[in-house]
């Protein structure tokens, strides 16, 4: 196990009380816990911004099925993609709306690339874009 240090934070009482509460429905056991998660979270966000670091990317797409072809054209953006496609699911949300949901592997240019491309698709109502990797420097 790494070594720990221990460091001080000065929060405003409000601040730290709402910190509290955020943090106690999410199920930590305690504010090092917390802190930490935000921490990492941090330098993964500082990692996968841009640029030419690996990183992994889910992509969310809403979409009306209805809407002509855009399936295809999801799938075939997909095939075209500079970033390898490694899954992509399919879900029936109800009578219209489709959610697309797809992991790509690639640089942190190309994968924002590829996921701006397919959620500012012609017919796509929502999307966004997650990345992480699995390389945090210290």
């Amino acid at each position: 196990m790494a070594q720990l240090s221990r460091f001080g934070v000065s929060l405003e009482d409000d601040l730290l009380e709402a910190f509290d509460k955020s943090i106690g429905g999410q199920g930590y056991q305690n504010r090092s816990e917390a802190i930490r998660d935000l921490i990492r979270d941090h330098l993964i966000q500082k990692k996968v911004g841009k640029g030419n670091e690996e990183v992994v990317g889910v992509i969310s797409l809403l979409y009306d099925h209805r809407t002509h072809h855009l399936g295809d054209v999801l799938a075939d953006m997909q095939h075209k993609a500079s970033v390898a496609v490694n899954a992509s699911l399919h879900i029936h949300l109800d009578v219209h709306n489709c959610l697309e949901v797809i992991v790509v592997r690639g640089t942190a240019d190309k994968v924002h690339e590829v996921a701006g491309k397919l959620i500012a698709t012609k017919g796509v109502q929502n999307g966004r874009l997650i990345t992480t990797t699995t390389e945090i420097k210290h």
